[in-house]
């Protein structure tokens, strides 16, 4: 045996011990955690998902520059795969070649070119690092929190694994046994520069650089499996068992909360460590520290604790922390570590407005709001500790029906103005009734709301859709106790509605707010209603593209369009609505900088309606500013908690002098409305 092929084999040898030592003891860590069903269903979706989120890097490339340069890299590994089984083969031969592929030429050019692009790449992850240091912009770095360090370390790897690849192919080029011809540009070209120093140079520098090259990769492999990077292995795990609803969906787990068949020893939610399941587990190990999660969080950044990036982080170091409990020789399965709030404070975990901007940018597809939501069921249904200004919505929910403690006698009252007579069903929906208008507590209930309820209702009349509403008999649907996290109340909640409709014998309804839309399509489901459910504006396009509904009376305004987070990022609503608005001879549609998948809440979501937002600038006013900013006349949206929060703030920032007086908030129905009655 050669001592350049005994070196290379103790290389290869020591580093794979090392690295499958660690991924045992990481398989063992992450698989401690308790079961999440629903993880291998809908096959084709996961395989796409496989597809279009690895391998075609969709996510990542949303940010652009950054993304081709990570896309580049990815793929070129790919490619230099071929590489790295070639240095593992020429310890043994010289003139080894890849069985069924050989030494084309083609495949000489593509490990070249990827060799340059990837050192490309390294330049701009370099700049861009520098650029966004968090020493230079504290917390408007992405990078704010992230171990900086290990990051430059990886970058340093990748150029050590590119450049002694170059070196030794060139000296090999320089020896007459390089297998690949001209096609291999960039080796041939580091050839010529070494060639002068000679035969003997030239087969030092092919044997200590090959030797290196594999400890670099080896060295490299251990180094993941103990930092961040640990996601080159699990993100593909991660993206594949991920959940795949249209939009972000439901809320990733429904426990059973009968009464009747519980226990004692029953826990709600994630209390301790190992109250998470194997795959929010798999969440925490798969985080890259990128930082796209923080970059557009709400909370963070309008100056709350909160960045879904550090609350993955805390939570994973507590859980390598906790191992020794958990896995292993003496494990009792089990800690005494409370995550909230000595993990996690509470001001981070009552900070969340569960909008999704964190599940949507995630690049790995972490589920950042399950976990937050979890965490909060431990603490309101098992701790009982939560902010005390909850209270008074979770009484109102449990004994009114709505989180106003309006009673349900009001719930007609926003039919008193009509013209016309708006069905209320009291046993079996009649036949000649197509939908089922669910109006929902904000829409029934609130001044500002129920405006845009009676617009959607007279378009409807107008346009001879058939619906009736369920008045007194309808019901909060739960929402907003099941994202505080009393999932007992929403449970309750949602029976009643499903029994309610259910022998109502619904089939189609209509949801003029968002977090009802998600309630009753998404969620309710998984407790016996199921329906078909449509957002008022879906409606709204479908007869006006119908002709149903003529819009022709101009309505001379600019308009920006707020996509409320449970309408866009939840149900993946974003094109009706704006089809609506651009329906309407005289709008002019401007987008704020955050639209789309990109939106930027309104503060009202994961129940932050009902609490105080005491830290930092309100979510809603921050939003307000970003409308201010595209000079427009207007703000349209689609969801009553929306316009709630924006009109407040756009009437704060009127009484401040900074606001048109004329500037209104209008839902698309409104303005629909106004094209068709001047």
């Amino acid at each position: 045996m050669s001592l350049r092929l005994l070196i290379g084999v103790v290389i290869v040898v020591v580093a794979a011990v090392f690295a499958g030592r660690r991924l045992l003891f990481l398989y063992g860590l992450i698989s401690s955690g308790k079961a999440a069903p629903g993880r291998t269903d809908n096959v084709g979706g996961r395989i796409w998902a496989e597809l279009s989120e690895v391998i075609g890097q969709r996510k990542l490339l949303k940010k652009t520059v950054p993304g081709i340069a990570h896309a580049l890299t990815f793929w070129g590994f790919i490619i230099l795969l071929a590489t790295i089984i070639e240095a593992f083969g020429s310890l043994f031969s010289a003139t080894f070649a890849i069985p069924l592929i050989g030494h084309d030429s083609w495949l000489g050019f593509l490990e070249d070119l990827f060799c340059v692009l990837i050192l490309i790449s390294l330049v701009v992850f370099a700049v861009l690092r520098i650029k966004n240091a968090p020493d230079r912009r504290q917390r408007d770095s992405r990078f704010y929190g992230s171990h900086t360090g290990a990051a430059w370390l990886v970058l340093l790897g990748i150029a050590l694994v590119i450049v002694t690849l170059v070196m030794y192919r060139a000296a090999q080029a320089n020896l007459g046994h390089f297998p690949y011809g001209d096609a291999a540009f960039a080796s041939h070209a580091v050839a010529s520069w070494i060639r002068g120093l000679g035969t003997t140079a030239n087969k030092a520098i092919e044997v200590v650089f090959l030797e290196l090259n594999i400890a670099v990769i080896m060295g490299f492999l251990v180094f993941v499996t103990y930092s961040k990077h640990l996601h080159i292995f699990t993100a593909p795990l991660n993206v594949i068992f991920s959940r795949r609803p249209k939009g972000l969906g439901a809320l990733g787990t429904t426990p059973n909360m009968d009464p009747e068949q519980l226990s004692e020893e029953d826990v709600f939610g994630a209390g301790q460590i190992e109250h998470l399941t194997w795959k929010q587990n798999l969440d925490l190990a798969t985080c890259t520290e990128c930082g796209r999660c923080q970059e557009q969080c709400p909370a963070w950044n309008t100056g709350k604790p909160l960045s879904p990036k550090l609350l993955i982080m805390n939570l994973r170091d507590h859980l390598f922390k906790s191992a020794p409990s958990l896995i292993g020789p003496g494990a009792t399965k089990s800690t005494s570590v409370p995550l909230v709030p000595d993990v996690i404070v509470p001001d981070v975990l009552w900070s969340c407005t569960t909008c999704g901007a964190c599940v949507e940018a995630c690049p790995v597809d972490i589920e950042h709001v399950d976990t937050i939501v979890d965490m909060r069921r431990y603490k309101v249904l098992m701790d009982s500790d939560f902010p005390t200004e909850a209270n008074l919505m979770l009484r109102n929910v449990e004994n009114q029906g709505d989180p106003w403690g309006l009673g349900q006698s009001k719930r007609l009252d926003w039919t008193k103005s009509l013209d016309f007579e708006v069905p209320v069903i009291s046993g079996e929906i009649p036949e000649d009734i197509e939908y089922l208008f669910w109006v929902g507590c904000a829409g029934a209930l609130d001044e500002r709301a129920s405006k845009t309820t009676q617009s959607i209702a007279r378009l409807l009349h107008s346009a001879g859709v058939k619906f009736g509403v369920l008045g007194p008999r309808e019901s909060c649907t739960g929402d907003p106790a099941r994202r505080l996290g009393n999932e007992y109340l929403y449970q309750m909640q949602a029976t009643t509605n499903i029994e309610t409709l259910n022998a109502a014998k619904v089939k189609k309804i209509i949801a003029s707010c968002p977090h009802c839309l998600n309630s009753l399509a998404n969620e309710y489901p998984s407790l016996g209603g199921n329906y078909e459910v449509i957002h008022h504006s879906q409606m709204l396009e479908k007869l006006v593209s119908g002709k149903k509904l003529l819009p022709v009376s101009p309505v001379n305004a600019t308009v920006t369009y707020h996509d409320p987070c449970y309408l866009g990022r939840h149900n993946s609503i974003y094109d009706e609505p704006r089809s609506v608005l651009q329906s309407v001879p005289g709008v002019k549609a401007v987008e704020m900088h955050k639209h789309r998948s990109k939106g930027f809440c309104c503060g009202a979501g994961g129940a932050r309606m009902w609490l105080e937002e005491n830290i930092g600038k309100r979510i809603n006013m921050e939003r307000t500013d970003q409308a201010l900013v595209t000079g427009a006349d207007m703000v349209s949206t689609a969801c009553p908690y929306c316009m709630i929060m924006l009109d407040d703030g756009v009437k704060t920032r009127q009484s401040e002098g900074t606001a048109g007086e004329d500037m209104k908030v209008l839902d698309v129905a409104q303005i629909l409305e106004r094209s068709l009655s001047d």
